[in-house]
Formats: structure tokens, sequence, C-alpha cells
């Protein structure tokens, strides 16, 4: 699979990374995925450019799709950072993957924000990225900004 045409961005976090001054999903996700961790400073040292083509490659959650992105993303830092992004092993069943439960988090994060959480029919029906996306959202305590729009662009909340 490959490149998406434009970078991958929700509604919901255009008005924050439409310059993509912040590290968007689609970015986090492939981060995710590979067992890779960068820091915001680290993120704002790349070029615009180099970010955008970041935010273009796929969310599928199979990392031999679409091996690139953590070689791109080593060859940007090294260039524009003189650093290297620093590994982890990413969990062998996230919650997110899941269509059969909630994760708690996200049932938590619903009710910090006055919704009710999705019901397990609702999250099945959700595309993996985005089941993602909520989950990633709801790994703090304290209530997301971004959670609600994210819900209400999802289809899982009124406007």
């Amino acid at each position: 699979m490959g490149l998406n045409e434009a970078p991958l961005l929700f509604d919901f976090e255009t008005q924050s990374s439409e310059n993509l001054t912040f590290i968007p999903m689609v970015v986090r996700f492939n981060l995710d995925r590979f067992g890779l961790r960068i820091s915001l400073a680290q993120w704002q040292m790349l070029p615009h450019e180099d970010r955008k083509l970041l935010a273009r490659f796929p969310v599928n959650d199979d990392t031999s799709i679409e091996p690139n992105f953590d070689h791109a993303l080593f060859e940007m830092l090294r260039t524009h950072a003189n650093v290297e992004p620093e590994w982890f092993t990413p969990e062998d069943a996230p919650g997110w993957t899941r269509t059969d439960a909630v994760p708690d988090g996200v049932a938590r994060q619903a009710g910090l924000a006055g919704l009710p959480a999705p019901t397990p029919e609702q999250w099945a029906q959700l595309d993996p990225f985005r089941r993602y996306v909520l989950a990633k959202l709801s790994r703090k305590p304290e209530s997301n900004h971004d959670f609600v729009p994210a819900m209400r662009e999802f289809g899982l909340a009124g406007r």
C-alpha cells in the first residue's frame, strides 16, 4: 500500500495539526505500531515537508504492509535533528484491537466528558484506526480536550 495523497488528519485535529506543529494521530499510530517514540521537540525539528510526508503513511496495523515509515523517520531525524527515535516494545494486543469490549479508559474518558460510553456494538463498528484514536485520547486519567470532538466526528456523540 502506498502513501496517501495528503496528510491524514481528522477534523478535530485540523486546528492543532493543520500546520503539523503537533504530532497528528496518523503519525502517533505509526510510531506506536513500530515501537518508536519521539518528543514533540524532535517532531518540530523536522521540516514541514518531512512532517507532511510522515502524515501521509497508511494506517494499517500490519507493519509488513508499509515498512518504510520507520526508515523514513530515522533518516529525517538523523538529518535534521542529529537524534534517533527511542525504541519500545509495542503491546501484543492493545485494548483498541478488541472489538468485543470498550476499553476502560474510553469509558472513563466518556464519563469525564459527561457522555455515554460507546456501546460494544458501536465500538465494534468503528474502523481500527478510529478505535486506536479514542483509546489514545483516553490513556490519561484527566479529561482530554480532543476526546469529545473525536466522539462527535466518529458519530458517537451528538453535536
